[in-house]
């Protein structure tokens, strides 16, 4: 059995591998050869954690594994990060461990990436203003692998805690960007792609607030209950998703779902853009609006490209099992 750290993780991933890895799970599910098994996430009673398990096979790309971890949100204050995961890949033949790979970083890039794709499939390409709803550590990831998709001029962004926008103000300049903080109705007026990741339980961005042919990533709702936009705003939208079985009920559609605001008819999985069988926006004027749960495909297909580079650069330990 192979053991790749967080360490070893960071050291040979990057934002490319992670867009190429998601891109490819993503295609490989609307053709049907890759498989999410179903989700469980519960909250434990204990640390206000949340905790579960995300699982599945991809036929094309052989990977097979579970993701176990959650959210403990008191983490911060004990100088580590709020989601905790650890990837376990077997061998699709015997069913034996293959690898165990460390899921914190892998979950970051990953998700990074998955909005990324939205971004690169569904955004105007003259999209030039980027707004961010969310300013924890994963709203970094996202913005770092957002830029790399069009020619963004400005990035305006709000947080509950403006304190904390501090971080992105400091990617921002990184990416040599102007940045502003801004309320949200601001955000919405200005921005022509909006990534929302945060842990709320209530709209965040309201329908009137958004103006023709923005792409919007939500990224934040992964857990029945969870929501950042208005219901309404899903309802005027072009909808996609990276699962519909997940997005109608963890996911932010779930709330236009059960008010019958949308029919699950009119959801698209991002795949089918990738591949073609679905042409994405349609003209300048289209809102649409990508709906990112995060599912256990992306964590398997991350992994199994950090076991590749890993071995490849003789980071990985192998021990007896």
């Amino acid at each position: 059995m192979l053991v790749i750290s967080e360490e070893t993780c960071q050291q040979v991933i990057g934002r490319a591998d992670a867009f190429s890895a998601v891109e490819g799970v993503f295609a490989a599910m609307s053709n049907g050869d890759a498989y999410n098994f179903p989700v469980i996430r519960e909250a434990i009673g204990h640390a206000d954690a949340l905790y579960g398990f995300k699982s599945g096979f991809d036929r094309a790309g052989m990977a097979l594994g579970v993701k176990s971890g959650g959210y403990w949100p008191g983490n911060m204050a004990k100088g580590l990060t709020n989601h905790q995961s650890t990837i376990f890949l077997f061998d699709p033949d015997t069913g034996k461990l293959k690898a165990l790979v460390g899921g914190n970083y892998l979950t970051a890039v990953r998700t990074a990436a998955s909005s990324s794709i939205s971004i690169n499939h569904l955004a105007r390409r003259d999209a030039r203003v980027i707004g961010m709803v969310g300013a924890g550590h994963q709203a970094t990831f996202q913005l770092r692998a957002a830029a790399e998709q069009r020619n963004f001029e400005k990035v305006v962004a709000w947080n509950i805690d403006p304190a904390m926008l501090s971080g992105l103000a400091d990617v921002a300049e990184d990416l040599g960007l102007p940045f502003e903080a801004v309320e949200r109705k601001q955000l919405g007026e200005q921005a022509d792609v909006i990534i929302t990741i945060t842990s709320a339980h209530e709209p965040l961005m309201m329908k009137d607030w958004i103006k023709p042919g923005t792409h919007i990533a939500c990224m934040g709702t992964d857990t029945k209950g969870k929501q950042e936009v208005d219901p309404a705003l899903v309802a005027a939208a072009t909808v996609f998703t990276d699962e519909i079985a997940q997005s109608i009920t963890i996911g932010e559609i779930q709330h236009a779902i059960a008010e019958g605001l949308i029919d699950q008819s009119a959801i698209t999985p991002i795949g089918d853009v990738i591949n073609k069988k679905y042409p994405g926006r349609s003209s300048d004027d289209e809102i649409t609006l990508f709906d990112g749960t995060g599912v256990g495909l992306q964590d398997l297909a991350v992994a199994s490209v950090v076991v590749k580079l890993a071995q490849e650069q003789g980071k990985a330990t192998e021990v007896d099992f």
